[in-house]
């Protein structure tokens, strides 16, 4: 969970499913031998630029979080290979300026639009079977 100086959260729009108007915050998985918070940093610069002096880890949650893969979407996903996720989830604070955000810096893009939004604004705007894990990383995460 990226958030700028004003408390707002970095949302995207996935460039793979551009029509769902649905959002998500930079995530990503763990490659073999890598720490979770380099994992975290890595994903963020390769998904909107932001490098890691652009930013500073504030917290992780305590707990890891989980969700399951609606029925129609197992198989499909993931070359069918997974149900789900398991995540922990990092909050950063963006030191940076909006110029910095650079949805192009990793090739193929995983974003084409972006946005600052409140933190209660997110998971509204996330794919269903999402939306609770994002309820709770804002819980962890905003006072």
């Amino acid at each position: 969970m990226l958030i700028n100086q004003a408390g707002q959260v970095f949302v995207g729009k996935r460039i793979d499913n551009k029509d769902s108007g649905a959002w998500q915050m930079p995530q990503g998985g763990i490659d073999p031998g890598e720490e979770p918070a380099d994992a975290a940093l890595r994903e963020l610069a390769e998904e909107t630029g932001v490098r890691a002096e652009l930013c500073t880890l504030v917290a992780c949650m305590d707990e890891t979080v989980r969700y399951d893969l609606p029925e129609e979407l197992v198989g499909k996903l993931w070359g069918g290979k997974y149900r789900g996720q398991e995540q922990t989830w990092f909050l950063a604070r963006f030191d940076g300026e909006d110029v910095d955000i650079d949805l192009e810096a990793h090739d193929p893009p995983e974003f084409c639009e972006w946005q600052w939004l409140s933190p209660q604004e997110v998971p509204a705007l996330i794919v269903p079977f999402k939306r609770e894990v994002y309820e709770q990383v804002v819980a962890a995460f905003v006072d």
